[in-house]
């Protein structure tokens, strides 16, 4: 699978559009060399022929046909090996002096030249070879032809197109390995800076991108990413600690402001006077929780993965909340539904995924209408934990599901409704400290209102590692501390 996603990475595409251009040019150069070569030889074949005619041209007028006759057997003699091929025969084809019998019937003409093969049928006694003659016509009706074995130059010119194909496999295989090795060294330096970025993408936000000492492009691009990450932490912080200032600062004062409110609310006789105080008192409370929601969040996120991970069994944990909840949608006439799978575990903080399954509860039956119907379930799904809590509500629009997990972000259906816009974020902060994942669906997009589906996937907690003693440790710590609380 390495190599397979090896061959994927733009690094080695690159490498791979430049062994084609490298492999082009190369073949374009052995193209033009074998052209060269070839053409050069076959041109001194031909201009020995030619010499040869030549001479034959000058004994002819010389001393007529007779001494054409007598030089051509001459020439013969001297050549044992017959490199070259002489035929001179009448008009109706009769010999009359060379080291061929017939004439070549299969010659192919082309501008007075033939290509041939030495065989038996032109009485070539020896093994087959190839030829190339040139043929006239002497005057008085004979027929000339004069040539050359060309056998040797046709095993040389087919060793060079070997060659060439045999260079051009090599330099395929030499760029393709070498594109590979070039792609591997930069795809491990690129998966560094990937690994890296996954790890303070996930809250470790004090790494930084290591270099080399190089002084190349990848240092200097992970200089420039190290320099942004700082600049980026530092105006993070700037914020949070504006908000976590904000905060706690106007917390005191309105945690005194709503006493004040109460112990008004208990002193007055005025009926009037006790609702106004009444609803004071219940905005100061709105207010206060909702900062106390917004420390809880920028806690969360500056904890990153430092929360206190145990083994938790995720339907005990769901079926304490339900318990608690159950009242709530009583009082509303609507159906609660249970279907709880108390064998999944994961591992996580219990007090977090407490507050996270108590938000997701607390949404669905505040957000559903009364008599209507409310599923909560817990199962698992191959490698994963699945929490998933239904309602017939008003459901959330495709085009804002992404944004409900922005601080104070509010769905424009539920403005009119009670709530401060932030218990999505915290369950978002809670999920990602789990290494979850949320995933927001309609229950019924044909019904109006279409209703919501949130699923939470976490990661299940490995078989091997769980024990019936820490199921019932889960469950009685988780019951010890709610006594407490």
């Amino acid at each position: 699978m390495k190599i397979l996603s090896q061959l994927k990475t733009s690094s080695f595409q690159l490498a791979l559009l430049y062994m084609v251009v490298f492999a082009t040019s190369v073949f374009l150069l052995l193209a033009f060399i074998y052209w060269r070569t070839a053409g050069f030889m076959t041109a001194q074949t031909d201009q020995t022929i030619e010499a040869e005619i030549a001479g034959l041209a000058e004994q002819y007028r010389g001393r007529g046909v007779n001494g054409l006759i007598t030089i051509i057997r001459e020439r013969v003699a001297r050549d044992p090996n017959a490199k070259s091929i002489y035929l001179l025969t009448t008009d109706d084809y009769l010999k009359l002096a060379g080291n061929l019998t017939n004439w070549p019937q299969k010659a192919q003409a082309k501008n007075g030249w033939v290509n041939f093969t030495l065989e038996e049928s032109v009485g070539w006694s020896g093994p087959e070879r190839r030829a190339r003659a040139r043929i006239f016509e002497v005057q008085g009706g004979l027929r000339l032809l004069v040539g050359r074995d060309v056998d040797d130059l046709n095993t040389l010119k087919s060793l060079i197109e070997t060659a060439i194909n045999w260079g051009m496999g090599i330099t395929l295989a030499l760029a393709l390995a070498g594109g590979f090795m070039m792609s591997r060294s930069t795809t491990k330096r690129i998966e560094v800076i990937n690994n890296t970025s996954r790890k303070i993408m996930s809250g470790h936000l004090s790494l930084r991108i290591p270099t080399r000492g190089t002084d190349d492009d990848f240092d200097q691009l992970a200089d420039n990413l190290n320099q942004m990450l700082d600049r980026i932490v530092y105006l993070m912080e700037g914020i949070r600690h504006v908000s976590d200032s904000i905060a706690h600062d106007l917390r005191t004062p309105l945690t005194r402001l709503r006493n004040q409110l109460e112990n008004t609310l208990m002193s007055v006789d005025n009926d009037e006077a006790r609702e106004q105080a009444g609803r004071a008192v219940a905005e100061a409370d709105q207010l206060l929780a909702t900062f106390n929601a917004l420390l809880r969040i920028a806690r969360l996120e500056t904890r990153g993965n430092s929360a206190d991970m145990k083994p938790v069994s995720l339907g005990l944990l769901v079926s304490d909340a339900c318990e608690l909840y159950e009242a709530l949608a009583e009082d509303k006439e609507q159906s609660f539904r249970q279907e709880l799978d108390e064998e999944v575990m994961i591992e996580g903080d219990r007090d977090l995924l407490f507050q996270m399954v108590s938000n997701l509860i607390d949404n669905a039956i505040k957000y559903t209408p009364e008599q209507g119907d409310i599923a909560v379930s817990v199962r698992a799904e191959g490698e994963d934990a699945v929490l998933r809590v239904s309602d017939s509500g008003i459901g959330i629009p495709d085009s804002e599901k992404e944004q409900v997990f922005q601080r104070f972000y509010r769905v424009a259906k539920s403005r009119s409704l009670p709530g401060n816009g932030l218990g999505l974020s915290l369950v978002g902060a809670v999920t990602e400290i789990h290494q979850g994942r949320i995933e927001l669906s309609d229950r019924n997009p044909e019904a109006e209102p279409p209703g919501l589906t949130v699923s939470v996937r976490l990661p299940a907690y490995p078989s091997d590692k769980r024990t019936a003693k820490s199921v019932t440790a889960n469950r009685l710590s988780w019951e010890d501390s709610e006594a407490t609380t």
